[in-house]
């Protein structure tokens, strides 16, 4: 009976293992990333460099800007080029929208449940400021929040003004992933 328990606890013990390893390495891989991302930040700053900081050597993104919402104690940094293996590292601006700070309409997009899951702690009027690499901080004050389904939803031009989206997928506890739903934060320069 005990041989037949150990046959079954073991394997069952293993499972459990890996399930647990595999729910922290996003979450682990995302505080790792942040501190190399740092560094690239610091080194653009610093030294005043146009062309690309990466992060590490195979990096296909470098940081173009932060963003900073005082009240919730946040500060990130913005990756170029979002795409699934950017976002892994943190959120990433849209190509083809603004830059971030920039005029115009700016569209940065971040995982749900790691760098972006502080957007359901948003509120109307919340302030947040993104630093541009030339040190430039814009302040923007947050307009509105909205859900849209992203197979039939366009996000709005800026109609002139300096907006930034910043999008993330919903529900924030969805069990799983890639549904259509959107959480769109918008703020506005002020």
């Amino acid at each position: 009976m005990h041989i037949t328990t150990f046959i079954l606890v073991i394997p069952l013990l293993g499972i459990g293992l890996w399930s647990l390893s595999a729910a922290t390495w996003i979450h682990s891989k995302a505080a790792i990333a942040q501190l190399l991302l740092e560094r690239a930040w610091d080194t653009k700053i610093g030294d005043d460099i146009e062309g690309a900081t990466r992060p590490w050597p195979w990096a296909d993104t470098e940081p173009i800007a932060r963003v900073i919402v005082p009240r919730l104690g946040i500060d990130q940094i913005i990756l170029s080029n979002a795409s699934g293996r950017s976002l892994a590292f943190g959120p990433a601006h849209l190509n083809g929208t603004a830059s971030p700070g920039s005029p115009g309409h700016s569209i940065v997009s971040g995982h749900r449940d790691t760098h972006f899951s502080f957007l359901r702690h948003l509120k109307l009027g919340d302030t947040l400021e993104i630093v541009r690499v030339d040190r430039q901080k814009v302040p923007y004050r947050v307009i509105a929040r909205t859900i849209i389904d992203s197979r039939t939803a366009l996000l709005g031009d800026s109609l002139g003004r300096t907006v930034a989206s910043l999008v993330t997928c919903y529900p924030f506890d969805a069990l799983t992933s890639n549904g259509p739903l959107r959480y769109v934060v918008t703020a506005e320069a002020i």
